[in-house]
């Protein structure tokens, strides 16, 4: 995996991936996306496509799955986060509450390269509700 991040003016910029998507990063213009809300985005997508396949593989009929983060950060720079919940909100016809709660703590324990990584600084939570 390759990417690249290019400047544009003041503060912003436009990363690319090597599959030729690409995005504008700024901080300080609430118009574009910032680097910290790219990460905590990035833990959320990460995570849902866990939990949504987890519970496609354990044959739960999921139709489903909002994952909604919360986070706190440092009030002093650098500003990392210090904590993230994600809270997901899973619907779908009788779901089993015992899958909903093991693939989600699995996505944050054991399979997402995000959650995971960010686990080495930030405190990870989640939490989960059947809709």
């Amino acid at each position: 995996m390759k990417a690249e991040v290019k400047w544009i003016e003041d503060l912003k910029f436009v990363g690319k991936t090597d599959k030729n998507q690409e995005i504008t990063i700024a901080s300080g213009d609430s118009t574009y996306l910032s680097p910290m809300e790219m990460v905590l985005l990035a833990a959320g997508g990460c995570s849902s496509v866990d939990v949504v396949d987890g519970l496609k593989t354990a044959n739960q009929n999921v139709t489903g799955c909002v994952a909604k983060l919360s986070s706190t950060r440092r009030d002093t720079a650098p500003k990392y986060f210090t904590q993230i919940n994600i809270h997901f909100e899973v619907s779908g016809d009788e779901l089993d509450p015992a899958i909903v709660a093991k693939v989600a703590q699995d996505s944050l324990e054991k399979y997402c390269s995000v959650c995971l990584m960010l686990d080495k600084g930030v405190q990870m939570t989640h939490s989960w509700e059947i809709i």
